[in-house]
């Protein structure tokens, strides 16, 4: 007899609607070029997909260390992030968040290691 009210409870909690969470998605980016190389080319896409497409920022070609600001919006959050160095190599930052962040920059080291600190 205990057994059929706790099932009722636990199947009215797994069905239960979840409240909605009103979620901003990236909106603007701050992007400051850590990767000891000026970038010639940047481009974005979604996580997960294959279609690389330029992201448009000023200036369009950053200079090491400096910071460059992009009007890019879009409801997801999680982004791969490419670039064309100046020395004609690419590096990529896969599954970037792009929600609520303020500035990120973009690292990498000699070895071509990349990563991205997030402020």
């Amino acid at each position: 007899m205990n057994r059929l009210p706790r099932f009722l409870i636990v199947t009215a909690l797994l069905v239960a609607p979840a409240p909605l969470v009103a979620g901003k998605g990236a909106a603007g980016l701050n992007l400051v070029n850590g990767t000891g190389q000026m970038i010639s080319n940047l481009y974005i896409r979604r996580t997960g997909t294959n279609s690389w497409l330029p992201l448009v920022a000023s200036p369009a070609r950053p200079a090491k260390g400096s910071k460059a600001t992009s009007a890019f919006s879009d409801p997801d959050c999680a982004f791969d992030l490419k670039v064309t160095l100046e020395d004609t190599t690419e590096a990529t930052w896969p599954g970037v968040n792009l929600c609520e962040v303020k500035s990120l920059t973009l690292n990498r080291n000699d070895k071509g290691v990349t990563w991205v600190d997030y402020d």
